[in-house]
């Protein structure tokens, strides 16, 4: 990955932190080391614990997550999971995300297919109806 590539991605990174941890909070709970952990093996980007902890409490203020101590080991960690509050800010944003996604291929011609299908202002078409109806279009250009 080029620099500005790793640039671009750390941007989004930084604005998308919260959904992140979120979304892997939605899997199963997680103390901070393991979010801190997740997050640079699967990302391949590192936020510190001075970055990941004062997220943590604001989510937390917020009601998205919630924490416990885990006194079950050698060393007390404290354990973060996913509220119903979080979960549904989840779900709202993934539909916010997908749906500017979408607006985004559309306008630059690239139209996102959900499988085989794709549904444009209410009408589904499959892959195979939009292939004919393009055969058709280009036959009746010539």
């Amino acid at each position: 990955m080029g620099p500005k590539a790793r640039e671009v991605q750390m941007k989004l990174m930084r604005g998308l932190l919260d959904l992140v941890v979120l979304q892997f909070l939605k899997a199963h709970p997680m103390h901070g080391y393991q979010i801190i952990a997740s997050l640079r093996k699967q990302f391949g980007v590192y936020f510190g614990p001075s970055t990941i902890y004062p997220l943590l409490s604001v989510m937390e203020e917020n009601g998205y997550i919630k924490s416990h101590w885990d006194l079950e080991n050698d060393r007390p960690r404290k354990v973060y999971s996913i509220t119903d509050q979080g979960a549904d800010m989840l779900n709202c944003t993934e539909e916010s995300l997908t749906h500017i996604y979408r607006k985004l291929a559309i306008g630059t011609g690239k139209i996102p297919l959900n499988g085989n299908n794709l549904t444009l202002n209410g009408l589904t078409y499959t892959k195979k109806n939009l292939n004919g109806n393009l055969d058709n279009l280009k036959n009746n250009q010539h």
